[in-house]
């Protein structure tokens, strides 16, 4: 076959050209459906809890742990060894010496001015439990309901922190599920009873790293129907905003918890509901209600 001029140059540049068109394809698949596969392949989960009588730490690889030499917030080595997931009890996901919250953070619930300082309460350490856990509801509270919520956990010593700087501070995140007896809360000079009596704090079930918290979606359900469905891009006062406008009141340390708010509607719990608090990357928190004598 005669050859014209310039010829392999043309059969060159449309080989480039074709090229070119399948990476712009492959990489269109990659966004459209591996994006969040990556997100997740950049992510650890870490775990805490009790085996054998003893509390330990470890990273979540589907149904096996491999254990840790301490806390990983602290930079704990893996041991080597691993221990099933149906042998071992969830506790909440780190060891907070303060638990925060926010309240009025999402105009689906009740909302709050974005441009004044966030609403803030606290929980008690002694509120937390883990996923799995029976949450037991004091005999005289009538009106739990529950609030399924993004939890923040501080990973080092933070005091007078800017908002630019305010997410390198948090290590992880969790889910969490921040029970509420509506009538106290009324009648109540402090939430206390309200909002920190013990177990109204459930967390977990896995601390993980390599999130956003400010696009993340959060769904909870009773009894499996969904009652709560929201992304995070919809708080009205961001993780950023929040750990710095704490830190100039509060010195955090790590494990240190913040609980961001719940969206949408509640309800009163009775005997036997079962509420998990799912949040996409994190994975699913779930606890029992029940009361004494149920």
């Amino acid at each position: 076959m005669r050859s014209f001029p310039g010829s392999s140059l043309i059969s060159g540049l449309l080989a480039v050209g074709l090229m070119a068109t399948v990476i712009a394809a492959l990489m269109a698949i990659v966004i459209a459906t591996g994006s969040i596969a990556s997100a997740q392949d950049a992510t650890t989960k870490y775990v805490r809890f009790t085996h054998d009588g003893q509390t330990g730490f470890g990273i979540l690889n589907g149904t096996s742990i491999a254990t840790l030499d301490g806390d990983p917030i602290a930079g704990a080595k893996p041991t080597g060894q691993t221990v099933a997931l149906d042998s071992v009890r969830l506790l909440p996901p780190a060891d907070a010496s303060k638990v925060f919250a926010v309240g009025m953070n999402f105009a689906s619930h009740i909302s709050s001015a974005s441009d004044r300082p966030p609403p803030l309460f606290l929980k008690l350490p002694t509120s937390l439990t883990g996923s799995g856990s029976d949450v037991e509801l004091p005999p005289d509270a009538n009106n739990v309901h529950f609030e399924g919520e993004l939890v923040l956990v501080i990973g080092k010593q933070a005091k007078n922190v800017s908002e630019a700087d305010a997410l390198d501070y948090v290590f992880g995140l969790t889910a969490g599920n921040n029970l509420t007896e509506r009538s106290r809360q009324g009648r109540d000079l402090q939430w206390m009873r309200a909002k920190a009596a013990d177990g109204f704090g459930p967390a977990g079930p896995a601390l993980v790293t390599g999130l956003d918290p400010n696009n993340i979606l959060l769904t909870t359900r009773l009894n499996g129907e969904i009652v709560q469905q929201e992304n995070t891009r919809n708080m009205i006062h961001k993780p950023a905003k929040v750990v710095s406008y704490l830190s100039r009141y509060f010195t955090f340390n790590p494990g240190d918890m913040i609980f961001m708010g719940t969206p949408g509607r509640t309800s009163a719990l009775d005997n036997g509901d079962v509420v998990t608090v799912t949040i996409e990357g994190i994975g699913t928190l779930s606890n029992r209600t029940v009361r004494p004598g149920g």
